[in-house]
């Protein structure tokens, strides 16, 4: 059994693993990683092993891009903690991609920007279910809302406003919650957007035909990195089509059933860290 120990204080241990998981490349790779139930529990910091897995993964010349159902509010400080200051992340499902920079304003760029009617798809929710909650994201600020959510549940500053004003912008991404508001799902997609559950309550909006692979892929090309060269890890619904998309796909322990079937490969759940498993194939 080999170790690798590192300035960090931690051992490493590289090949106590499955066979199919002990693919060294050097060539670099684009590294794919969801955020939330997969580098961290919500609402807590990425514990000190991961941070250590990605700094040595990006020592080592792969691209790490954080991809996240969350708002690019909600990505920064978690790209801070893993000291990621250059590089690349999607944001909100697939609707942002930003490059991030040391020396720009606010510390990053925007690269590509989707967005939708929100109007239309705020009235419709509306007039089915009136005490719906909704938030339509403000891309760097937060969002604005009809009633506030938790500090918890949302990123950034949140601003209420009329339910005209919810539409008075196109927007990246809204977000829906409400009891039995699933059942918004077909109507949703009738009105020409990509409809993601995201809990038993809650709902993504975002523009038609998008998710995390559809940016995923325009970053690895702008990258030049070969298709078959391409890792992603995730544990949600969000993340099938990013784990559809990368040559080497890997779930979380504690995933659902749907989202290992996708996988290749399946690791420990996030009390377990299961993300250092597949980081350090790559070590």
């Amino acid at each position: 059994m080999t170790a690798l120990t590192v300035p960090w204080g931690y051992v490493m241990i590289l090949d106590d693993q499955p066979v199919s998981m002990r693919v060294r490349n050097d060539a670099p790779h684009l590294v794919a990683l969801d955020i939330d139930g997969t580098l961290l529990v919500t609402g807590q910091r990425v514990p000190e092993p991961t941070v250590l897995a990605v700094r040595l993964v990006r020592s080592r010349k792969h691209h790490v891009v954080l991809a996240s159902g969350r708002s690019l509010t909600g990505i920064l400080p978690v790209a801070r903690e893993l000291g990621i200051t250059d590089g690349w992340v999607v944001a909100s499902n697939g609707a942002v991609t930003a490059r991030l920079c040391a020396t720009c304003t606010n510390g990053y760029m925007l690269e590509d920007v989707l967005t939708f009617d929100v109007g239309p798809v705020a009235q419709m929710a509306l007039s089915r279910f009136p005490d719906v909650q909704i938030g339509v994201e403000e891309i760097g600020v937060g969002y604005r809302v009809n009633r506030p959510f938790a500090p918890h549940e949302v990123n950034g500053a949140q601003r209420a406003v009329t339910t005209e004003e919810l539409g008075e912008l196109p927007a990246s991404r809204a977000i829906l919650r409400g009891p039995h508001v699933l059942d918004l799902l077909d109507a949703l997609r009738r009105h020409g957007v990509t409809a993601t559950p995201a809990g038993p309550d809650w709902i993504d909006v975002t523009p038609r035909r998008l998710s995390k692979a559809t940016s995923l892929e325009s970053v690895r090309t702008v990258l030049g990195v070969p298709a078959h060269n391409t890792l992603a890890v995730g544990d949600g619904l969000n993340d099938i089509e990013m784990l559809s998309w990368a040559a080497r796909s890997v779930a979380m322990g504690h995933a659902p059933d749907e989202v290992k079937a996708i996988a290749d490969e399946t690791v420990g759940d996030i009390t377990q860290h299961g993300v250092i498993q597949a980081l350090k194939t790559l070590l």
